[in-house]
């Protein structure tokens, strides 16, 4: 299915003006900055941020997060490069904050390009816009300066491409870094850093592949494929010790939705799973602060699951369904937590809203809001 979000001009203002009660919003290519003002509800505490996707032109809406978990949304930044406006941007991390919270990158799918915000108390300023080395990226992991880019390729080959990140938000290509995946059309779905650096982790969903590579210095070596213990691997999320919980689509069969986890402690080997949520298409994973839970968005019916993570990082199924948005639909898609750990959010291309939750501490979620402003087309969600 493919959907066009409002055009650029004065229907997209006209929906912001109805949403926020502003009368004007004006945001350039070079910089934007509108105000972000703490929501009624609560002191400022961060914010939220979600791509457009726009094959129009691509933008980041920004939420100002309260401390009490509600969102007000506070205006949009055209990115400077293009989206795809297809629903089914199949990836995790197309958006993601620099270590600090200094900076915001975007992938821009559609033009195969990334852009970098300055992340400011009056708004987003964007600061470069630079080709993605490779067509149709779709996921980014950052390790300090370190920026490493997940391009899908299409039909094509694959590639991970890696950037250094200026103190002034520039990015930087750097030479030699682009090592290929394991075949054409191997539909990847992630990019990460492990937790302590040392490697970089890549899910392939046509190939039912996991791969990993050593980094030695700022440079990948020694790629390594590793079969799934599932089909379709999807988007993963570590814990501290270097564990690692990936989604299992199953090729989208209905109540077959299921995760695995990992470690590379010693060498690659799976630990547990996969462990079936009994939901569909199963595809982002948040793992939370504690360590001690993860949740996984099911795209299929609406749905989130929650696995509760044991010490030595096998996992077991906590709740089927620990939270719903338009239950039954094709909706929840992108989900990311606040940094202090209290509160979990999630994209709705149904509802076209974001979805929140407080995250209790015996894993099960609280719904305290639905915040409206996403266009059908929204992908990526960065929480600070």
């Amino acid at each position: 299915m493919h959907t066009s979000t409002p055009g650029r001009g004065g229907l997209l203002r006209r929906h912001f003006t109805r949403l926020i009660g502003v009368t004007a919003l004006a945001v350039s290519v070079v910089a934007a900055v509108a105000p972000i003002a703490a929501a009624e509800s609560g002191a400022a505490a961060g914010a939220v941020f979600v791509m457009t996707n726009d094959a129009e032109g691509n933008q980041v809406l920004a939420y100002q997060r309260a401390s009490d978990g509600q969102l007000s949304l506070q205006g949009a930044y055209d990115t400077g490069g293009l989206g795809t406006s297809r629903i089914r941007l199949s990836s995790q991390g197309p958006v993601v904050l620099s270590e600090d919270r200094r900076h915001l990158l975007v992938a821009n799918v559609g033009s195969s390009e990334i852009s970098v915000f300055d992340v400011r108390r009056d708004g987003l300023r964007l600061r470069d816009v630079v080709p993605s080395g490779g067509s149709t990226p779709n996921s980014i992991s950052l390790r300090g300066d370190l920026v490493y880019v997940l391009n899908n390729g299409g039909e094509g080959l694959g590639n991970i491409t890696g950037f250094h990140l200026g103190e002034d938000g520039s990015l930087r290509h750097l030479p030699g870094s682009t090592r290929a995946l394991s075949a054409p059309g191997s539909d990847p779905a992630q990019v990460s850093f492990t937790p302590d650096g040392n490697s970089l982790v890549v899910t392939e969903k046509a190939t039912n592949q996991i791969l990993t590579w050593r980094v030695v210095g700022v440079l990948p070596v020694r790629r390594q494929i590793h079969d799934s213990a599932g089909v379709t691997p999807f988007g993963f999320d570590f814990t501290r010790d270097g564990t690692f919980i990936v989604t299992n689509a199953e090729e989208g069969e209905v109540g077959q939705a299921s995760a695995s986890s990992y470690t590379l402690e010693g060498g690659f080997r799976r630990i547990s799973g996969p462990v079936p949520d009994f939901r569909s298409e199963v595809c982002w994973t948040v793992v939370s602060r504690d360590q001690r839970f993860a949740y996984v968005t099911n795209f299929g019916d609406g749905t989130i699951s929650s696995y509760r993570i044991a010490g030595d990082g096998s996992i077991t199924l906590l709740e089927s369904i620990a939270a719903t948005t338009t239950f039954g639909q094709l909706s929840i898609r992108d989900a990311d937590q606040s940094t202090d750990g209290r509160y979990l959010y999630a994209i709705d291309i149904t509802s076209n809203n974001i979805h929140a939750w407080q995250i209790e501490s015996d894993g099960s979620l609280t719904p305290i809001g639905a915040f409206p402003g996403l266009p059908d087309t929204a992908a990526g969600i960065a929480v600070s």
